[in-house]
């Protein structure tokens, strides 16, 4: 059945590529940013419609916010190309890839709420400087951290090749006997030594999931800072709180169909290519790759903000 998979994977992959080649992705970007100022005017009309206390107004709002939040997700940031290059390179459990989207958006709006709340109460920081701090100072420090998970990416990938290299060296036969051998878990005497192989991936899963969503979340998002200095103004904060979170659902919503695709992709390829020769190279291939792009994408952020 895996040979099956290898022409609408080649496809695909092809797609994509010609997609990505094009300008497409531009051009997607360019649509996203005018739907995004459509929106955004919409939130100002939702606010004074809320501020006003007309009936269904904060349901509007919250809608527009979701709206806006997936459209804003369209574009450069918010963690995709992160996401996306993980869930090709990294061998991850679905549910562990969707949480990571989710979770690393939320974050995103726990770090506007942070920001706002701290820069307006304790720092008396206008709009204009709580832009210009998640502009010039989050921002490069998000992008920095996105490129050090593509590097990691890129030193895993390598090490499974060296891993590899020497496996299919020949060795010599070893003299040397023990008469007792220790494992995870000793049947002579009993209690364990160490941990099993499972749980040493799920704590590394684990601690990579965290940096992952660290990495993405230490950027708010524009728009969520947006509502909330409106809305503090405006003496509705509560309201503008939900609305920087459901514009968070919003750009979760884009991230986790991106690490769906990635995720699906990565088994399309892997199975296609698990009755061929290069079955064996073709995982640390593929996250050698997506290393490589995401600190390509990551690096050219930086210099941009820099």
């Amino acid at each position: 059945m895996s040979k099956h998979l290898i022409i609408p994977v080649t496809i695909a992959c092809v797609l994509l590529l010609w997609f990505w080649g094009s300008g497409g992705f531009d051009s997607l970007a360019t649509w996203a940013a005018g739907e995004q100022r459509v929106f955004q005017n919409q939130i100002a009309r939702s606010l004074r419609a809320v501020r006003a206390e007309q009936p269904e107004a904060v349901a509007t709002l919250l809608t527009v916010c979701f709206a806006y939040g997936f459209f804003h997700a369209i574009g450069p940031g918010h963690g995709k190309v992160l996401i996306g290059g993980y869930g090709l390179g990294r061998r991850v459990a679905f549910w562990r890839l969707s949480a990571i989207s989710v979770l690393s958006s939320l974050g995103q709006a726990v770090t506007a709420v942070v920001l706002v709340y701290t820069g307006v109460l304790i720092f008396q920081m206008s709009r204009q400087n709580l832009v210009g701090a998640t502009e010039q100072v989050m921002a490069p420090i998000s992008y920095a951290a996105i490129a050090a998970i593509g590097l990691w990416l890129v030193f895993r990938a390598v090490r499974g090749f060296s891993r590899r290299y020497r496996a299919a060296k020949p060795h010599a036969p070893d003299h040397h006997h023990h008469d007792h051998h220790h494992d995870d878990v000793c049947s002579d005497c009993g209690h364990r030594h160490g941990p099993s192989p499972e749980e040493v991936a799920n704590a590394g899963s684990l601690r990579e999931a965290v940096v992952l969503i660290a990495g993405i979340a230490v950027r708010p998002c524009t728009g969520a800072l947006f509502v909330l200095i409106l809305t503090w103004q405006m003496g509705i904060a509560v309201v503008g709180i939900a609305g920087a979170f459901t514009m968070a659902l919003g750009t979760a919503m884009v991230t986790t169909l991106v690490g769906w695709t990635s995720f699906g992709l990565r088994g399309g390829l892997l199975a296609s290519a698990s009755a061929t020769r290069f079955a064996s190279v073709l995982a640390p291939t593929i996250e050698l790759v997506a290393g490589i792009m995401i600190v390509a994408i990551a690096s050219g952020l930086l210099l941009r903000a820099l």
